[in-house]
C-alpha cells in the first residue's frame, strides 16, 4: 500500500499544473436518467443485445437516437457509428486430440480433457503430428530479461504453456509483480505471442487458482460459435486448452517425466524443453462475416478541441440462448446495461455543464463478452489520434447496494489516472483502494485493456468493498450472490423495485467529475514506470 501515501504528493503537483474548473461549473448526474436507460436497455424488448442479431439493431439505434437527443454530434465523421467487421466462426474440433511418444499412443477427449479452436477464417485447420515444446509460461518480456521460446525454430511446433505469469504465488514481489497478474498472464496474450513467434499451435495448461475459474467455464466458454475481428496480425492454427490432469500425462510421456515443471519455468533463464512428444487435433469450421457497429458520439471541445477524453462501456451481451428457470434471455442489466446508462447519464451531464476545452467522446462498444472485440477494433482502426487521447474513463458491470466509501481501482498502480481518482473520491469522502483480487487479472478482462494497449491511460473503477451505511460482510454477501446467480444468466435483469441506483450515481459523478478535470486542463497523465503499457505510450 505505499503507493497510496505518495498519490496525494503527486496529486498535489498535478493539481499545481491543472487550471481545474471550479466544482460550482459541474453538474449532478441523474438518479432518473439511470433509471430510465438501464430499465430499456435491460428490458426483453432488446432481446438480450447480442451482435449480429434484431437486438443489436435496436440497441445501437437507441444509443444513436438518445446521443443525438442530448445534442451530441456523430463521433465518426457524419455517423454515428463505426462498423466492426466480424467472422463468426463455428468450430467443430476432432473428438480426439492424438498424443504420441516413443512410449505409445494415447487419445484426449474433447471437453472432458481438451478444447480447441481457432481464429483463421477458413474450412479447416490442424496439427499433424506437431511436435510439443514446453515454453513456460510463453512470455517474452524484455523488461523483466525473460524469453520462454528463445532459441527455438517454432515453425510446426506447438508450444505447452502455464497460465498467469512467474510470480503468481512465488513468493517473490519482485519476480514480475509478484502475485499480481501482469498482461503476459493473461491466455490471450499466450496464443498471440506464439503466432508472433511462428508456432503452428498453442495448448494452455488449465489450473483453477492461476487462471482464477474451474475446467467447467473452459468446458463451456470454448465450445460453439466464437466472433473474431479479421486482421493482418499473425494467428496460430489451433488454440487449445488441456486440463492440469492431461497435462500430467504428456509429461509423463515426455522427456520431462519427474520435473517439476512450474517450477522450472518461473526460473530465471529458462529456456525453452523439447517434449519428445507430438500431437494431431483437426478442427472444421462453419463461417458466417457480418458487420457490427461500435456507437461513437463527441462533444467537441473549444480551444483545445484536437485532443480527446474517452468514455467506454460495452452495450452487448449473449442475446438468447439456453433457458434457465424458464427464461431465456440474458438481459444483462449489470453487465452492461448498466455502464452503457451510465455514457448517457455521464453525456447529460457534461450536456449540461459549460463547454470544456478539449472533446468528450464517448464509445459504446460491440462484443466484449466476445474477446472485447469492439475496442481491440477500434484500437486497431482508432477515430482519434491515440497520442492526442488524454485517457480513457471505462465503465463496465456496476452493482452496488447503495453508496460505497470506497472506490476499487482494477489496475491500480498502472498510471496517475490513479491520483485522478483519488482526488475526485476525496471530494466524495471515499478512499481508494487496489483490487484485492490482483491475481485474477480484472485489468485485462475490459474494454480498457485495448485502449492501455495503445498507449492511453485508463481508468476502470467502481465502489464494490464497503458502504457508508452496508458493511464490507454484506457487500461481499452481495457480490457474491451476483457472481454466483446471476453473472451471465438470464437472471441478471433489471427490478425497478429493487435496484438500488445510489451506488451507480455516485460512481458515475466520480467519472464526470473526472472527465470533467482532465477536460480543462493541458496536463496529460502517464503510466507509471514499471507498466507494462508505458512503452505503447512513449512510441
Amino acid at each position: 500500500m505505499k503507493k497510496l501515501f505518495q498519490l496525494s504528493v503527486l496529486t498535489l503537483l498535478i493539481s499545481c499544473n491543472s487550471g481545474t474548473k471550479n466544482d460550482a461549473d459541474s453538474a449532478q448526474i441523474l438518479e432518473p436518467t439511470i433509471s430510465k436507460h438501464l430499465e430499456r436497455l435491460a428490458s426483453d424488448d432488446f432481446l438480450g443485445r447480442k451482435p449480429f442479431t434484431k437486438g443489436e439493431t435496436l440497441t445501437v439505434n437507441y444509443l444513436k437516437d438518445e446521443f443525438s437527443k442530448l445534442g451530441l454530434l456523430p463521433g465518426n465523421g457524419d455517423s454515428f457509428f463505426q462498423e466492426v467487421p466480424m467472422v463468426e466462426i463455428t468450430g467443430t474440433p476432432s473428438q480426439n486430440m492424438v498424443i504420441s511418444s516413443k512410449k505409445g499412443i494415447f487419445n484426449l477427449k474433447a471437453l472432458k480433457d481438451f478444447v480447441a479452436v481457432t481464429n483463421k477464417a477458413v474450412n479447416e485447420v490442424s496439427l499433424n503430428n506437431s511436435e510439443l515444446v514446453f515454453a513456460g509460461y510463453g512470455i517474452v518480456a524484455p523488461e523483466y530479461g525473460w524469453n520462454d521460446y528463445e532459441g527455438i525454430d517454432w515453425k510446426g511446433k506447438t508450444a505447452v504453456v502455464l497460465v498467469n505469469d512467474p510470480g503468481f504465488q512465488s513468493g517473490d514481489s519482485t519476480l514480475f509483480k509478484g502475485n499480481e497478474m501482469t498482461y503476459y498472464g493473461r491466455w490471450t496474450y499466450k496464443y498471440e505471442e506464439a503466432a508472433r513467434q511462428g508456432a503452428a499451435g498453442v495448448i494452455i495448461i488449465h489450473d483453477t487458482e492461476p487462471a482464477s475459474y474451474g475446467w467447467n467455464v473452459v468446458e463451456s466458454g470454448w465450445s460453439g460459435s466464437k466472433l473474431t475481428i479479421e486482421s493482418d496480425l499473425p494467428l496460430v492454427d489451433v488454440e487449445s486448452w488441456i486440463s492440469s490432469e492431461s497435462a500430467a500425462k504428456i509429461f509423463n510421456v515426455s522427456a520431462m517425466k519427474g520435473t517439476d515443471y512450474k517450477t522450472l519455468a518461473r526460473t530465471k533463464g529458462f529456456k525453452p524443453v523439447e517434449l519428445g512428444v507430438k500431437t494431431s487435433v483437426k478442427i472444421t469450421n462453419r463461417i458466417k462475416k457480418d458487420v457490427s457497429k461500435n456507437v461513437v458520439a463527441i462533444i467537441p471541445g473549444t480551444d483545445q478541441k484536437d485532443e480527446y477524453i474517452i468514455y467506454s462501456g460495452h452495450w452487448d451481451h449473449f442475446g438468447i440462448g439456453k433457458a434457465i428457470d424458464g427464461d431465456s434471455i440474458y438481459n444483462g442489466s449489470v453487465d452492461n446495461a448498466s455502464g452503457t446508462a451510465g455514457l448517457l447519464a455521464i453525456a447529460e451531464a457534461f450536456k449540461k455543464s459549460k463547454p470544456t476545452k478539449r472533446s468528450i467522446v464517448f464509445i459504446a462498444v460491440t462484443a466484449e463478452e466476445q474477446g472485447l472485440l469492439g475496442s481491440a477494433y477500434y484500437s486497431a482502426y482508432p477515430i482519434f489520434d491515440p497520442k492526442k487521447t488524454v485517457a480513457n474513463i471505462n465503465i463496465d458491470a456496476l452493482d452496488s447496494p447503495g453508496k460505497m466509501k470506497d472506490l476499487t481501482i482494477t489496475g491500480f498502480g498502472q498510471s496517475e489516472m490513479d491520483e485522478y481518482a483519488e482526488d475526485a473520491a476525496t471530494k466524495q469522502n471515499r478512499y481508494i483502494i487496489p483490487d484485492p483480487e490482483a491475481e485474477k487479472g480484472y485489468f485485462f478482462r475490459s474494454d480498457h485493456f485495448n485502449f492501455a494497449k495503445i498507449g492511453i491511460p485508463a481508468l476502470y473503477a467502481s465502489g464494490s468493498y464497503e458502504g457508508f451505511n452496508i458493511s464490507i460482510a454484506d457487500i461481499k454477501k452481495h457480490n457474491d450472490n451476483y457472481r454466483i446467480h446471476k453473472y451471465h444468466q438470464p437472471s441478471d435483469e433489471f427490478d425497478a423495485a429493487t435496484t438500488e441506483l445510489s451506488g451507480l450515481q455516485l460512481d458515475f459523478q466520480l467519472f464526470y467529475n473526472v472527465g470533467l478535470r482532465l477536460a480543462n486542463e493541458t496536463y496529460f497523465p502517464k503510466w507509471y514506470n514499471g507498466s507494462e503499457f508505458k512503452a505503447a505510450r512513449n512510441k
